[in-house]
């Protein structure tokens, strides 16, 4: 394996999967209408707070009577909200295949207890058998696990008619991806991931029959960050642009350019196409390498978003785990260095590899030019680490 150092660089070498690069020609200057110093509650921090939820769901094409609203923590906040506002009214089954899937499994089994808890378990790279899930039960689901590249491979695992609740963290499938919908009962997401916005906001939508739900005797106690519902019901307020806590108005700002140039370049179909495009490049370039292949084997569940990649070289095979470790610390740190590629390295719980992040704001070009880069560290990476 000789590969010549490519001459030619990204000319956006970002490639994070989170928080992921904004937007093509984004610029500090988008900001400089920010809602500084003003507060969140006054009507004008409310207008745009509504602004970000309303275009938000026309984008998504959330259905009508859903509510959605803006929540604290990223998506990681608001997959906990609803865990500990509605797990424990059924029988829940959760879906765990990597690390954030795995954490929501730890969270009902270790911190919740709930009693009547299946946990469908697999491998970074694979999905639990599907046909396992009992949907008279409610459940939990990653659309797409961005730690390890492998998403659900249609609209169809959510069946028509099904008694639970289906709970979805969609939050790197979310513009990404199609989402049924019609058949999913809450989803979430964060800005950080395929618009490119900042982190720590996060954003949840609720169906007419979670709502409902909701609405029922809490089968627990909630801190106040975790209430979307007061004496009076669900609280409509916060599904309007109030928010529970303190948001970032200049993270307003931002998410809000983020959804207006999502509109500008054709929305969702525009979206979901541009993202296919990188997967496209990574695949064809993977088709014509030995020493890299997908995670995910299957390519019908292999994400457009967080692109997952093993290392199946030989030389890379034999080594210890900690030294594959280190080996692809060393490689991310060649492509890094020579400003080629950023963020490269698999997520720290998942198997030591490779990930590129492929959402909507990431150039294919880039892609195209990244790769010959990871070529050339790669064989550099063989010549010091080959046993």
């Amino acid at each position: 394996m000789s590969f010549p150092k490519p001459s030619r660089r990204p000319a956006r070498p970002f490639f994070s999967s989170g928080p992921c690069v904004k937007r093509p020609g984004w610029h500090p200057d988008v900001l400089a209408n920010a809602l500084l110093g003003r507060s969140h509650r006054a009507a004008e921090g409310r207008k745009r707070l509504n602004e970000v939820i309303t275009r938000s769901a026309e984008l998504l094409a959330v259905p009508k009577g859903w509510k959605v609203g803006i929540v604290p923590a990223s998506d990681t906040g608001a997959v906990e909200m609803i865990l500990w506002a509605l797990a424990g009214q059924r029988g829940v089954d959760v879906l765990s295949f990597e690390s954030f899937s795995g954490t929501w499994a730890k969270d009902l089994r270790d911190s919740l207890q709930l009693n009547d808890l299946r946990v469908l378990e697999a491998p970074y790279g694979e999905l639990p058998n599907l046909e396992q899930i009992d949907w008279s039960r409610d459940v939990v689901m990653t659309w797409n696990g961005t730690t390890s590249g492998v998403c659900m491979p249609s609209v169809d695992v959510v069946p028509e008619q099904h008694e639970g609740l289906a709970i979805c963290d969609a939050t790197s499938a979310a513009f990404a991806m199609d989402l049924p919908w019609d058949r999913l009962d809450v989803v979430t997401w964060s800005w950080q991931k395929a618009l490119g916005g900042e982190a720590a906001h996060g954003m949840v939508a609720l169906s007419p029959r979670a709502v409902a739900r909701l609405e029922e005797p809490a089968p627990r106690a909630l801190p106040k960050i975790f209430r979307l519902t007061n004496k009076k019901g669900l609280n409509e307020a916060i599904f309007r642009g109030d928010t529970i806590n303190t948001p970032s108005m200049l993270c307003v700002e931002d998410a809000l350019d983020g959804l207006k140039w999502a509109e500008e370049i054709g929305g969702l179909p525009a979206l979901k196409a541009r993202s296919q495009r990188n997967l496209a490049a990574v695949s064809r370039w993977v088709a014509q390498r030995d020493w890299v292949a997908f995670l995910s084997e299957k390519e019908a569940t292999r994400s457009c978003t967080s692109i997952c990649l093993k290392i199946v070289a030989p030389w890379f095979t034999a080594l210890p785990v900690e030294k594959q470790g280190e080996a692809v610390t060393f490689l991310t740190r060649q492509v890094a260095e020579e400003k080629a590629g950023y963020d490269l390295a698999a997520y720290r719980d998942a198997p030591a590899g490779l990930r590129i992040w492929g959402g909507a704001t990431v150039e294919t070009d880039d892609i195209d030019a990244l790769l010959p880069w990871l070529d050339w560290a790669c064989a550099r990476t063989k010549e010091v680490f080959e046993q």
